[in-house]
């Protein structure tokens, strides 16, 4: 059972967060037609993590730019890189977040490469294919991210641009109201079958937490240099009233 896990735990994942995503989830709502057009007057903001806007200077200027949104379907942050004329490619393995890429671009004409894939396997590019690689907060769906670090730096141009939003797994330590550690880190389901069991029975997917010697020394080992950074909290809770951060977000150069 444990072997399968390891194999399946990503279409897993998939299919729950398309089953969030038909619930209502935050993440999965496209943005609107008056913010697209007001995306084409300048007029953008996008995120890594929840509260916080990636500053514009992260990412220098978007025309005829080569992006890729690593794990970032939904249409949420692709038609905004289009409308700032971003030549735009979406990976993602939850076919309802793609599904959503495709709604969006027909409804405001523009043209964007949409491609279903795991980012835990090889990504179906060739070497510096890309300027940009936009990734929000999605590690935590993955065991092993040095290696997503590594085909993202494989994937992008020399000089090119790492943008990640990143979990600093402590969230994973306290019960669902921030309030009681109950349990020592790191989370990793497929280690545990208690956390295994627990993970399925509440509908989480199989989420794992990294810290940052994975998350920032993952981006070093595969050859990034690490250009600046910030920290952000939850959207809410306890954690987000006491300001307390749990994720970050980075900017890092091949």
């Amino acid at each position: 059972m444990a072997r399968f896990l390891i194999m399946e735990y990503t279409k897993i994942n998939a299919e729950t967060i398309d089953k969030w995503i038909e619930e209502g989830w935050e993440w999965g709502i496209p943005i609107s037609h008056e913010a697209f057009l007001e995306a084409k007057k300048g007029n953008w903001e996008v995120g890594l993590t929840p509260t916080k806007a990636v500053p514009k200077e992260w990412f220098g200027d978007l025309k005829g730019k080569k992006i890729l949104g690593l794990a970032s379907g939904g249409a949420q942050q692709m038609p905004v890189f289009a409308a700032a004329g971003a030549k735009c490619t979406v990976l993602d393995y939850s076919e309802r977040q793609l599904l959503s890429e495709k709604e969006v671009a027909e409804r405001e004409g523009y043209a964007i490469e949409i491609v279903h894939a795991d980012m835990t396997k090889t990504l179906p590019f060739p070497d510096e294919s890309f300027d940009i690689v936009f990734h929000p907060v999605s590690n935590c769906y993955v065991k092993d991210v040095d290696h997503v670090f590594r085909e993202a730096y494989r994937v992008l141009k020399k000089g090119g641009r790492l943008l990640s939003g990143l979990d600093n797994g402590l969230s994973y330590a306290f019960d669902d109201a921030q309030e009681k550690i109950v349990r020592r880190l790191p989370f990793d389901p497929l280690a545990n079958e208690a956390d295994m069991r627990e993970s399925l029975e509440t509908d989480s997917g199989v989420q794992f937490s990294h810290d940052v010697s994975e998350q920032i020394g993952g981006q070093l080992r595969a050859g990034f240099i690490l250009k600046d950074i910030f920290g952000d909290t939850d959207a809410a809770g306890n954690f987000h009233d006491h300001n307390i951060e749990c994720y970050f977000a980075t900017l890092a150069l091949k």
